[in-house]
């Protein structure tokens, strides 16, 4: 089998693989789990900024050209592409890890595909790690299907003290629109899938499986990422601080800096089977202060939410589609005895250039004790909170309404409300009596200075 060249983004490789009948798979493996949901990186590791960095970050452009039996291009595909991974120690406690393609990447597997078998592209790199991507088709279009990603905790380089020892595969449903035969898919923006504690990230894709007549189209179907709009070039879910320049060329009238609006609340569910499981209603701002002061707006209008519930834990994680993954976990405690509450224990922020895919953060937090209510109740707090993630970042929480168990008929079980709710509840029948008590005091010395009056003389003595 041909050797798979990957090379530096200025100057990709470009590898020709002529296949006759479809090869298998060096070293292939049943997946051992399959699973789409996500799970981004939760334990505290706030990366530097990838770009500009060492070679061990140095990420690679693969570009493939795949050919049939006659020498004519069927598959098509140019990428980027890197992992975040969250593995166990021997120490049962989680590093996250980074694993990028290597210089060389080799290729068996691949499959041109026609009207009855999907296509198939697969890439093999590093120390046992691989991934593919099968592709359907139909009368008029085709569609990514499943994404295979299979990394091997062996390699000591990337997995040092792994726990567990071998191959791990997981399985994501790709989210490709279909795209119309005879037009190549591009999508220059970053876009990432989660499952199983691994975040794959992509950018600068260029693909078309079940090329006709060996042509590359001309015509380019992008993804709504790369949609132009006439949105301005900051996105709209960030708001720059305005700060006061030092110097000054000439006077200028000033101007008070404009207040930073407060985050849409954004309605989120999970369902177990055919049952809610989760409910959650929440407006989420986060701060970053670790350049320079920056808060971010989470809009729901474009955000997904996705997890996992459970019985003693529940997983809230949410994705802006835009650079942004957000991670809630809930956990049951004295989940023994008679009387059982729930709250809020976990909290982590992925934060990625949308432009190249690397991770500007990584901040976890898994130490919080906050949101607590009776287990079959819902927990409300409609003031502003905040989470302190670390130390350059905080989480903002506005009209927060959640219930992570025991929801019945998709609707909030009676809220317990949060210190600052109840305070200002519990302070309003504080001071009508205190006001009230005022004029009781009030009508009493005024009755006391009336009588004191209509006395005589000789009573007043």
């Amino acid at each position: 089998m041909a050797r798979f060249l990957s090379r530096p983004l200025a100057s990709p490789a470009r590898h020709s693989l002529t296949l006759g009948a479809p090869a298998l798979a060096a070293g292939s493996m049943e997946p051992r789990c399959c699973c789409c949901s996500s799970s981004p990186p939760r334990l505290l590791f706030l990366l530097l900024l990838l770009l500009g960095t060492s070679g061990f970050f140095q990420s690679y452009a693969v570009e493939v050209d795949v050919k049939d039996a006659s020498n004519a291009t069927c598959l098509y595909a140019k990428w980027m592409m890197r992992f975040l991974i969250k593995y166990e120690t021997n120490s049962s406690d989680y590093k996250n890890t980074t694993l990028n393609l290597s210089s060389s990447v080799t290729h068996n597997g691949s499959v041109c595909g026609n009207d009855t078998q999907a296509a198939l592209l697969a890439v093999q790199f590093g120390e046992g790690h691989s991934w593919s991507i099968n592709f359907t088709k139909t009368n008029e279009t085709y569609q990514g299907d499943f994404i295979t990603f299979t990394y091997n905790t062996n390699d000591t380089a990337v997995f040092p003290d792994a726990k567990r020892k071998g191959p791990i595969t997981i399985v994501v449903k790709d989210t490709m629109r279909p795209v119309q035969l005879n037009n190549v898919f591009v999508c220059h923006n970053t876009d990432f899938f989660e499952a199983e504690n691994v975040t794959q990230i992509f950018w600068n894709v260029t693909v078309q499986a079940f090329v006709q007549n060996g042509t590359i189209g001309k015509k380019e179907s992008r993804c709504r990422a790369d949609t132009p709009t006439s949105a301005p070039t900051v996105p709209p879910t960030i708001a720059n601080v305005t700060t006061a320049s030092t110097t000054t060329l000439s006077p200028a009238p000033t101007a008070a800096p404009k207040p930073v609006e407060n985050p849409d609340t954004g309605n989120y569910s999970l369902k177990s089977g055919n049952k809610t499981c989760l409910l959650a209603t929440v407006g989420l701002q986060l701060n970053v202060s670790q350049d320079k002061p920056l808060l971010i707006n989470i809009n729901p209008k474009t955000t997904s939410a996705d997890g996992a519930c459970g019985n003693t834990t529940a997983t809230l994680k949410l994705n802006d589609g835009n650079s942004t993954l957000i991670g809630f976990t809930f956990v049951v405690k004295n989940a023994s005895a008679s009387v059982q509450k729930f709250y809020l224990k976990e909290v982590n922020v992925t934060l990625l250039n949308r432009l190249n895919g690397s991770v500007i953060s990584n901040a976890d937090n898994n130490n919080f004790s906050k949101w607590d209510a009776f287990l079959g109740s819902s927990y409300m707090c409609r003031k502003e909170q905040t989470l302190e993630i670390n130390e350059y970042l905080q989480i903002h929480t506005f009209n927060l309404w959640i219930q992570p168990f025991l929801v019945k008929a998709n609707k909030f079980s009676t809220a317990e409300e949060c210190f600052a709710d109840s305070d200002l509840n519990f302070l309003i029948p504080i001071a009508v009596g205190m006001v009230l008590g005022f004029l009781i005091i009030l009508v009493f010395v005024s009755y006391i200075i009336g009588r004191r009056k209509s006395r005589t003389g000789y009573q007043s003595v």
